[in-house]
């Protein structure tokens, strides 16, 4: 079972599922009373405010559609995995369906860490926004990034996707001109995200995040093995979950080790649980896996009954 990374997604696309699902309305009423208000009325109000993509009850709202989606296949499709994982904010649903963390308390963490992270940036890498592209050639992206350098420019390479496809961490007021290049490179561009994720620059959040909010959780073993999403480890204990939680601020995201780690363990269907157009499409999982994409539109169209053997026979 696979958690994917939050990138946009829309309050069209799962509305409806939010609003009539038993999972995700038991999950939500869960949410609502820990955060103490609405999820799904702060959501559906924002949902045009392009600030609010990754807002707290964005977040929220997005971890609830994936779990709930998780909970459809689980009764609906009878799966069930022997490993699961989460790429980037993928993490936090994977922990709580490995059994390491209570939703209630992964609906807090998530919370206080939306907190504690927009107060960071308010003070430090104030200009950082991590970036998208696709189609790039690593020699392609390191002389992109080998000009920054020429400049003086900072930047962090976040995430390792598939071949060509890279997240890249970089101050926003060079981010037009980089995107130029990139497409002068022969690459493509997709979406951008703040808060920046993942760099190794942000060694200070990860410290702050760990003494202001993960300090005061309690993380247990998970009762199904992880797979890290920074170095493709196998975890199963709750050290090790707890330091892949933390990780996730300052150490970019490697699919491939993720993909390989899997294949090893003799994996050949991953179902992508929650919106997604990026880590159940990449060809590293295609060429790897069957791939089930569990989402909302999915989890909503009705089901046909089988016929009964001896009906069919008539």
């Amino acid at each position: 079972m696979v958690f994917p990374g939050m990138g946009p997604f829309r309050f069209t696309d799962v509305g409806e599922f939010l609003l009539t699902n038993p999972h995700a309305r038991r999950r939500l009423a869960i949410a609502d009373e820990v955060v103490g208000y609405s999820v799904f009325d702060r959501y559906r109000q924002s949902d045009a405010d392009e600030e609010a993509q990754y807002a707290e009850h964005t977040q929220i709202a997005f971890l609830t559609v994936c779990l709930s989606l998780a909970d459809w296949a689980e009764e609906t499709l009878g799966e069930r995995p022997e490993l699961c994982a989460g790429p980037s904010f993928g993490q936090r649903a994977a922990v709580t369906y490995a059994g390491a963390l209570p939703f209630e308390e992964t609906v807090r963490l998530t919370a206080e860490l939306a907190r504690c992270e927009e107060e960071y940036f308010r003070q430090e890498h104030r200009e950082a926004v991590t970036h998208c592209v696709i189609h790039t050639p690593e020699e392609r992206l390191q002389e992109a990034l080998a000009e920054l350098d020429a400049e003086g420019e900072w930047h962090d390479v976040s995430g390792y996707i598939d071949q060509g496809f890279y997240l890249v961490s970089l101050r926003e007021p060079v981010l037009d001109r980089f995107k130029k290049r990139i497409g002068e490179l022969g690459g493509y561009n997709m979406y951008t995200m703040w808060p920046p994720v993942h760099a190794p620059a942000f060694g200070a959040l990860r410290r702050k995040a760990e003494e202001e909010v993960l300090g005061g959780f309690e993380v247990a073993d998970p009762k199904l093995p992880v797979v890290a999403d920074q170095n493709g480890e196998l975890l199963t204990d709750a050290d090790g979950v707890r330091t892949m939680l933390l990780d996730t601020f300052n150490r970019p995201i490697r699919w491939p080790d993720m993909v390989d780690t899997m294949r090893e363990h003799g994996i050949t269907k991953v179902c992508i649980a929650g919106p997604d157009n990026l880590f159940g499409r990449v060809n590293r999982t295609v060429d790897n896996f069957e791939v089930v994409a569990i989402d909302a539109r999915k989890a909503m169209r009705p089901r046909v009954r089988q016929r009964s053997a001896r009906r069919a026979r008539r």
